[in-house]
């Protein structure tokens, strides 16, 4: 990547004094800390953990514009560098030493709805520990109907995250696919599924009398009831993750789930 000239900075609460240390070494690099709402910086900066990696990759989708993490989070398996490493770690990407990752996202469209997944999107009972029945098909091929608890459908990015926790493989940043993964079905022999890029996936809500609720990265977005469908494919923008050459999936995967 050319070298850095401006940046955008989202920071955690309680970081406040990390935001001092970039914009210190931001004005001896000669790079310009603006507001990534009034104006388009060359790089975003967070200073926190996943969660808000995620906002941001969000709030920057399609932009172009990429995210670099400095971990001041509980895992931060999206950052790149340590807090310990920020200044030699912000020099280097001011200095262009970052590479960057296209991430796949999912487009979600319920009823009138139409919305963009970063992590995943959940099809779930809205009654705790009442089962549901969800039918889906794959590329217009019906598979049938499941008694579960719901489904998840994850990006490469939040195939380590709530997929992970249902048995979900995991799925390498740079994939253009996502994964199907039931939550606690009613079945021995149910396995998750992963589709690729420009295969539509179909999810029926089949519970007779009770609606079930869609999620996108956590958040409600609509209801299904009893027949109607959510239709789920691998998105057409993409989110652009930016990284330290050495800092790989593959290293951070072992760290993280290695141990």
């Amino acid at each position: 990547m050319p070298s850095v000239n401006s940046i955008g900075l989202v920071v955690r609460e309680g970081a406040e004094e990390a935001s001092a240390r970039v914009r210190a070494v931001a004005a001896a690099a000669g790079v310009a800390v603006v507001d990534g709402d009034e104006a388009r910086p060359d790089l975003v900066v967070v200073l926190g953990g996943d969660g808000m990696m995620l906002q941001a990759l969000a709030r920057y989708l399609g932009t172009g514009i990429p995210v670099l993490g400095v971990n001041y989070g509980r895992v931060g398996f999206l950052t790149a560098v340590a807090a310990d490493d920020l200044e030699a770690g912000m020099r280097r990407a001011f200095a262009g030493e970052i590479r960057t990752i296209p991430l796949a996202t999912i487009d979600v469209q319920v009823g009138e709805t139409t919305k963009v997944a970063v992590n995943d999107v959940v099809v779930a009972g809205s009654t705790l520990g009442r089962l549901i029945e969800l039918g889906y098909a794959v590329g217009g091929e019906e598979l049938g109907s499941q008694p579960c608890d719901g489904l998840i459908g994850a990006t490469p990015t939040g195939s380590t995250a709530y997929n992970l926790s249902n048995g979900g493989p995991v799925l390498v940043w740079g994939l253009e696919a996502m994964v199907l993964t039931f939550i606690a079905p009613h079945a021995l022999v149910i396995r998750p599924l992963v589709v690729p890029r420009d295969t539509e996936v179909r999810i029926r809500n089949e519970t007779v009398d009770v609606e079930t609720t869609v999620l996108i990265d956590g958040h409600q977005i609509g209801n299904l009831a009893t027949g109607e469908e959510a239709v789920i494919r691998v998105g057409e923008q993409h989110c652009l993750l930016a990284t330290l050459p050495e800092v790989t999936f593959f290293r951070r995967y072992a760290a993280t789930f290695g141990r």
